[in-house]
C-alpha cells in the first residue's frame, strides 16, 4: 500500500472517530439532568423538525439577572438571531436593539426585550418572527455566567479592543466594573463580558450590539479551530448548567455538523432595525425605537440574498 493511500485511510478513520467522539459529547450534553427551568410557568416552545436544506434560525437570548430574586425572569439584555443557509454555508448574525417598540402578541405594544418576561422563550420567538419575517425554529437562553464560562472553556479570545473602556456603578458593585485598555489582548470570560456589556459611549446600545455581533463572530471562528473541536465535550459540560434550549439531540447533532462547515470569516453581522429605517421617539415617557415592519422584512430578505 502506498504512503499516500495509507495516509488517506488513516485520515478517514480519524475523522470518523472524531465525529463519533463529538456525537457522544452531544448525546451526553442532551441527556444531562435538567435543573428546574426558569420558564416553567410558560408553555414550552415546540421542537420543530428541521429539514437540513432549509434555512435555520436560532434566537440567542442573553439575560441579565443582577438584582433579581431566584425565580424572577430578567429581560433579554441581548437578542441575536443566528441565521444559516445550509446549502451555501453562509451565516448572518442579526442583533435586535432591545428598545425596539413592537407588538407583543397578547400584551400590546412594548419593548421587545420584555417578551421573554411576559411569555417565556416561546413568546420571544413568536415576537421576533412577527417582526422580522424569519421563521425562528430554536432558541438558546443563557446569562452572564453562561457567557463567561463559555469563553473560559474555549481558552479565551485574542481580540482587538478598539478603545479604552471604563465604567463603574455603585448599584452593581465592583464585580461588574468595566476596565479595558485599547489594543489587542487575550480576553478571558471576565474581560470578554466587560467588552460586550460596555455601552457608555455616544452611540450607546447601537455600539454595544455591534461589538456583540463582531465578538460572536470571533467566538464562532474560535470554535472551528482544531483545539476547540478536541475540547468540545468539556466545553459542552462546562456551559450545560447555564443553558436552556428547545434543541433536542437530533437537532443538536445536525446543527453541530453544520456549524463546522459555516464560513465564519465570510459571515455578515447586521443591526436590526438598521439605522436608515429606525426612528427614535418616546412612548409613555420612555425612549424607544420604532420601525416599519414591512420595510424591515424587505431589508432582511435583501440581506439574505
Amino acid at each position: 500500500m502506498s504512503y499516500w493511500k495509507a495516509a488517506v485511510i488513516a485520515a478517514i478513520i480519524c475523522f470518523i472517530g472524531g465525529m463519533g467522539y463529538l456525537a457522544y459529547a452531544f448525546v451526553s450534553f442532551a441527556n444531562d439532568p435538567v435543573e428546574e427551568s426558569r420558564f416553567k410557568q410558560f408553555e414550552t416552545p415546540p421542537v420543530p423538525t428541521w429539514e437540513s436544506r432549509e434555512r435555520v434560525n436560532v434566537l440567542l437570548l442573553g439575560g441579565d439577572s443582577r438584582g433579581l430574586k431566584k425565580h424572577e425572569i430578567p429581560r433579554s439584555d441581548t437578542m441575536i438571531i443566528v441565521s444559516i443557509d445550509p446549502v451555501t454555508k453562509a451565516m448572518h448574525l442579526f442583533s435586535l436593539l432591545r428598545d425596539t417598540y413592537v407588538k407583543i402578541p397578547g400584551h400590546g405594544n412594548r419593548r421587545i426585550n420584555v417578551a421573554v418576561v411576559l411569555g417565556g422563550p416561546k413568546l420571544a420567538m413568536r415576537t421576533v418572527s412577527d417582526l422580522t419575517g424569519l421563521n425562528i425554529q430554536y432558541y438558546v437562553y443563557t446569562d452572564f455566567h453562561g457567557f463567561t464560562h463559555l469563553i473560559d472553556a474555549i481558552g479565551g479570545i485574542e481580540y482587538e479592543v478598539e478603545k479604552d473602556m471604563h465604567y463603574t456603578s455603585k448599584a452593581d458593585g465592583s464585580e461588574y466594573d468595566i476596565k479595558l485598555k485599547k489594543g489587542r489582548q487575550h480576553m478571558d470570560g471576565h474581560t470578554a463580558l466587560q467588552y460586550v456589556r460596555y455601552r457608555a459611549d455616544a452611540r450607546s446600545d447601537f455600539s454595544r450590539t455591534e461589538r456583540q455581533r463582531k465578538f460572536m463572530m470571533a467566538v464562532a471562528e474560535r470554535l472551528q479551530t482544531t483545539s476547540s473541536i478536541l475540547r468540545f465535550p468539556r466545553i459542552l459540560h462546562t456551559i450545560d448548567p447555564y443553558i436552556e434550549t428547545n434543541l433536542n439531540i437530533g437537532e443538536m447533532l445536525k446543527l453541530g455538523a453544520l456549524g463546522f462547515e459555516v464560513r465564519a470569516l465570510e459571515s455578515k453581522d447586521i443591526q436590526l432595525p438598521p439605522s436608515q429605517l429606525l426612528l427614535e421617539t418616546h412612548r409613555g415617557g420612555a425612549s424607544v425605537i420604532v420601525v416599519d415592519k414591512n420595510k424591515l422584512k424587505t431589508f432582511i430578505q435583501k440581506e439574505l440574498q
